[in-house]
């Protein structure tokens, strides 16, 4: 073994339903193991400064910012990216509600508007304009002026109401 492999850590995490085991740098970044080493390139990297919210995924439940979490602190974690929530078939609803609703234009800020947009829904099944507004500030996104987004939101919650 050399001196740099006793310098990493092996890091398990369950990622998109796939139990996945890294050797690594401590210091290295979630959203870096999960491009880099995982190859899971919906996560971006926008800013490795928390401001973008571009590589926003869920781990444990919550949306996190992947370039605010050391990868060995998801050591035993369950995350999903992008990459994971849409069924083999499609879209995820939100994917579609943002496609129906020209709610990109680049695309860039898109994987971690959905999956912020997916924590809000999962706590708060019928927000407000007001709350998808706060929800998404920490997402920056420099194309379509969050008009379209916030509407294809609005849009998703008031289709899941017609079918309640």
């Amino acid at each position: 073994m050399t001196e740099a492999d006793r310098k990493r850590h092996e890091v398990t995490i369950n990622v998109n339903g796939d139990r996945r085991s890294v050797l690594l740098e401590p210091r290295k970044l979630l959203v870096h193991l999960l491009r880099d080493d995982l190859g899971l390139t919906g996560t971006h990297i926008g800013c490795d400064t928390s401001q973008c919210g571009a590589c926003t995924v869920d781990i444990d439940g919550l949306a996190v910012k992947s370039c605010t979490v050391l990868a060995v602190m998801a050591d035993g974690s369950s995350i999903t990216t992008i990459e994971g929530i849409a069924p083999a078939d499609g879209l995820h609803p939100i994917q579609a509600a943002f496609q129906q609703h020209h709610a990109l234009q680049c695309g860039f800020c898109t994987p971690g508007m959905i999956m912020s947009v997916r924590q809000l829904l999962k706590q708060h099944p019928n927000p407000t304009e007001r709350e998808i507004r706060h929800n998404l500030a920490g997402n920056i996104c420099r194309c379509t002026g969050y008009h379209n987004i916030v509407g294809a939101v609005e849009a998703l919650v008031a289709e899941a109401h017609r079918h309640d």
